[in-house]
């Protein structure tokens, strides 16, 4: 094999090794979008829920008639 096939051999392999890295950083980008949306989601019913418990009593305080 001369120079020039294991430079052409090289490049191919490192062409490849870029290709699927690119395949991975593409599918973690839209896992991390899914996750971020699912967060904010996540987050915003926390917040709905935490208001509308402001008027409800604590679950460890005895009620008014005890």
């Amino acid at each position: 094999m001369d120079r020039t096939e294991a430079l052409e051999e090289k490049i191919a392999h490192l062409t490849r090794a870029v290709e699927d890295l690119s395949d991975v950083v593409a599918a973690q980008g839209r896992e991390i979008d899914r996750l971020t949306r699912l967060a904010a989601m996540l987050a915003e019913r926390e917040a709905e829920r935490e208001a509308g418990l402001g008027d409800a009593p604590a679950a460890n305080v005895r009620p008014p008639h005890w």
